[in-house]
């Protein structure tokens, strides 16, 4: 990039600028760059997967039906205890071997079955690119998230005042127009300050996405700050780690700022019309 400068610029830049400048836009650190959408991505894609699920475990806990409510208790009872980075490990390791397993069924013959070797036979085995883990990391994020925002949303559901389910019955709304257009309408204004926190969790574990060999902005922070030798220019720099993890630290902070700034448009959208804190 500096080489396309015209001269006169370089000459008004001087040699620390230049030096910055090329050392900022090489291919590493346009590749450091490049990795934000990775988690932006993991972020964005994990937070509709836990929607989904804290949605449904949250219905699952008002059922009718005993067992859906033991299941959709478990769900929001159990997973919160599961450290997050132990259960991204485990989620992804695990359906890959199941789908390996289940090809292995189909592929394999039985001698490769007996042999004791995973996969039984090359033919099993599942490879995975960053699109694959990316899917993977969203889906682990979304499980386990899934059940904090489950328990939000339950809690918002029950902060609803039941004179206004009671009335819409009245009214002759079935049950499922008394969940869809005023249980769950009025509850996203009870749920929203909630669910920005478990928002602000789920993307703060992002910054695991380096264990599924994803190439994100933490491994390559990593790998920029780590001290840097080359034959052609020698010793580059010292150990900068503690800079590029300040980029990082920064980064999170901005996003943080920006999310909360839209949790609060939201509220005040959600909140319009209706007699209550989030109304304006």
């Amino acid at each position: 990039m500096v080489d396309s400068l015209p001269r006169w610029l370089l000459d008004v830049l001087g040699q620390d600028v230049q030096f910055w400048l090329g050392y900022l836009t090489n291919g590493k650190h346009l590749n450091w760059y490049a990795s934000v959408q990775y988690t932006l991505a993991a972020g964005v894609l994990g937070a509709l997967v836990a929607l989904v699920l804290g949605t449904l475990a949250a219905t699952a806990r008002n059922s009718r039906s005993a067992p859906v409510r033991v299941l959709g208790n478990i769900y929001t009872s159990v997973l919160p205890g599961v450290p997050d980075v132990l259960f991204f490990l485990f989620f992804p390791l695990a359906f890959e071997q199941a789908v390996e397993w289940v090809r292995a069924q189909a592929i394999c013959s039985p001698s490769d079955l007996g042999s004791g070797h995973w996969p039984p036979c090359p033919d099993a085995n599942l490879i995975l690119g960053t699109p694959e883990y990316l899917i993977l990391a969203a889906v682990s994020l979304g499980i386990v998230y899934g059940a904090f925002a489950g328990n939000v949303i339950a809690g918002a559901m029950n902060a609803v005042p039941k004179g206004q389910l009671e009335a819409a019955r009245a009214f002759g709304m079935s049950p499922l127009q008394v969940m869809t257009r005023i249980h769950i309408r009025q509850m996203w204004v009870y749920a929203l300050p909630g669910l920005s926190n478990v928002w602000m969790l789920l993307f703060k574990s992002t910054s695991l996405l380096s264990l599924l060999q994803i190439s994100d902005i933490v491994l390559w922070a990593d790998r920029l700050g780590a001290p840097n030798f080359s034959r052609s220019a020698g010793f580059v720099h010292p150990d900068w780690r503690w800079a590029y993890y300040l980029v990082l630290l920064i980064f999170y902070i901005i996003i943080t700022f920006i999310s909360e700034k839209v949790f609060a448009a939201l509220t005040r959208w959600a909140g319009r019309g209706m007699a209550t804190a989030g109304a304006v």
